[in-house]
């Protein structure tokens, strides 16, 4: 009984620790997507910002979008620096 118990154990903390080794913990695991979803909502600002259909409703619109994605791509920021030093 022993035996089986022990050996459960011991394969159980070896997958845990073989699961903590491949997968990364935190934000960047999505980073791309955020990146890319960033610069798309900045270029379409920035390319609406000049027509005749722009108002102050679009403009908080964007706002909604952008200022979560900034966050993100902040907190990716930070992750990543941390990660270096």
């Amino acid at each position: 009984m022993s035996v089986i118990s022990s050996s459960a154990i011991s394969s159980s903390a070896i997958s845990a620790s073989a699961i903590s080794m491949v997968t990364t913990p935190g934000l960047p695991q999505y980073g791309a997507s955020v990146i890319i979803g960033l610069i798309a909502l900045l270029s379409l600002k920035e390319v609406l910002s000049a027509s005749e259909k722009w108002d102050s409703s679009l403009n908080s619109s964007f706002n909604l979008g952008i200022l979560p994605l900034l966050s993100v791509f902040v907190g990716i920021l930070v992750f990543k620096i941390s990660e270096i030093v």
